[in-house]
């Protein structure tokens, strides 16, 4: 009996656990990634289902001396209510802006959710001042960014460290071949 209730209760934590990682997105601005918690609407059920097909890149801007605004690539449900917004909270305006704030702020919003640990100090570092590009995905980045192509050699092939890779034949595994990501069978 005793071995039944701890496997029940080892269910019970995993079911919970991929609960909640089906409730966060990452957001990845200037190089650095959050998480954030999402709620609990159609606002967010709409956004996970675009964020299935792809992550999406939202320019932002400065509004207000307490939030970044930004256009999201098509209109999500809102379910407005009049909220008083804090440093980490991620609120859907008009429909199709998403609002990261590093202040407070009182209007009527749909909430999207809450980026975790964030602070008003933190948020402000990560975002910047001006106009910032962020990255929603339901998935972590690869931590692969930017790589460029030599044009001038044929065949260039780094490993994951970015280490040049001389030997041939090359041996199973993944390569920066050419500046694409490249699985080696």
């Amino acid at each position: 009996m005793n071995v039944m209730r701890i496997i029940l209760l080892f269910i019970v934590l995993i079911i919970g656990i991929m609960a909640q990682a089906q409730n966060k997105i990452y957001i990845t601005a200037n190089g650095e990634t959050h998480t954030a918690t999402l709620a609990d609407n159609a606002a967010t059920e709409a956004l996970r289902r675009m964020l299935a097909d792809r992550p999406v890149a939202i320019s932002m801007q400065d509004y207000g001396g307490w939030e970044k605004v930004g256009d999201f690539p098509q209109s999500l449900p809102t379910s407005n209510s009049q909220l008083t917004a804090r440093p980490g909270d991620i609120m859907l305006y008009q429909g199709y802006q998403m609002v990261i704030f590093y202040g407070n702020n009182s209007w009527s919003y749909t909430r999207l959710g809450k980026i975790d640990g964030a602070t008003a100090s933190n948020i402000k570092s990560w975002l910047g001042g001006g106009s910032v590009e962020v990255v929603l995905s339901l998935t972590a980045s690869s931590g692969i960014e930017d790589v460029a192509v030599d044009k001038n050699t044929e065949d260039t092939v780094y490993d994951l460290h970015g280490r040049p890779v001389t030997s041939r034949p090359l041996l199973p595994g993944v390569y920066i071949i050419n500046g694409k990501k490249t699985a080696v069978r």
